[in-house]
């Protein structure tokens, strides 16, 4: 199976920065795309950024320069540098990956256990 390990949560006062880490271990023939979502109180999990194993970025739009997304290769690990944070930005952050798995070549999404990311002063 494919496991999704995050770190590099916390809190942090408004205005400052997080960097969180996403890497996948496993049964993995490739990694098409990563990503990470978030989900907030009392609201629905969205979109934060993705990137592909070509490094092809998407993001939400209101998001758009204050967090970008990289990764080290094409396979591991994906991090978030998150900037100038904000109360809003408080959340349960979690990484996701479209995978091909070793062995059956089936395409999979998996996600991991989230992290917390609270922004207060």
């Amino acid at each position: 199976q494919v496991q999704l390990v995050e770190s590099g949560g916390g809190l942090v006062q408004p205005g400052g920065s997080l960097r969180l880490s996403c890497a996948a271990s496993g049964s993995i023939f490739s990694i098409r795309a990563m990503g990470w979502y978030r989900q907030g109180p009392g609201k629905q999990r969205e979109l934060v950024a993705t990137i592909t194993s070509g490094g092809s970025t998407n993001y939400a739009d209101s998001l758009k320069g204050r967090f970008p997304i990289s990764r080290d290769n094409a396979k591991n690990p994906v991090y978030l540098q998150m900037k100038s944070l904000k109360t809003d930005d408080t959340a349960v952050y979690y990484c996701h990956a479209d995978v091909t798995v070793g062995g059956s070549l089936r395409r999979r999404a998996y996600w991991g256990q989230g992290t917390q990311v609270t922004v207060s002063s």
